[in-house]
């Protein structure tokens, strides 16, 4: 029951609404293993940069968070399905999507695709959490939740 409480809570069925936020790189040789594959875990970290710019690009740095309202986020769930290799020298994109908001949590879609061809490498569903320094849930700030709205053009 208290599941399904907290679940009527989030805003969900904001990735029809949102606009997807575009990450680029290029896959380095120290993104690779001995076969010239992108090694699996790089993925998470591409996702992680990709987070963060989304945020840096509407003013919210995760040190000036965790220093000014004392919380940051922390990756509380990670489902990953790697769907084909990306490789050596590709040019990659992370789309992410914001997919639900709650009031200590957000849940995102992100897709890492090869830009040539499009072809989706990886699609991760992510929870966040937002932590105090000590560890504990806390109520995402008002600022980066008018953020959030922001990025998927539901302003409130």
């Amino acid at each position: 029951m208290a599941k399904a409480k907290a679940g009527a809570r989030r805003e969900a069925g904001l990735a029809e609404r949102a606009e997807e936020h575009i990450f680029r790189l290029r896959v380095y040789y120290e993104d690779t293993d001995a076969g010239g594959v992108v090694y699996y875990a790089n993925y998470l970290r591409f996702a992680e940069r990709a987070r963060t710019e989304m945020l840096r690009e509407r003013g919210i740095e995760s040190s000036r968070l965790m220093a000014e309202e004392g919380v940051a986020f922390a990756v509380r769930r990670c489902a990953a399905d790697y769907l084909r290799p990306a490789r050596l020298d590709d040019r990659l994109e992370v789309r992410t999507r914001l997919t639900a908001l709650g009031g200590a949590s957000l849940d995102l879609e992100q897709r890492i695709v090869r830009a040539d061809d499009g072809a989706e490498a990886v699609r991760l569903d992510l929870t966040l959490a937002c932590m105090t320094r000590a560890g504990k849930a806390a109520r995402i700030p008002a600022k980066v939740r008018g953020c959030l709205h922001e990025i998927n053009g539901t302003e409130r």
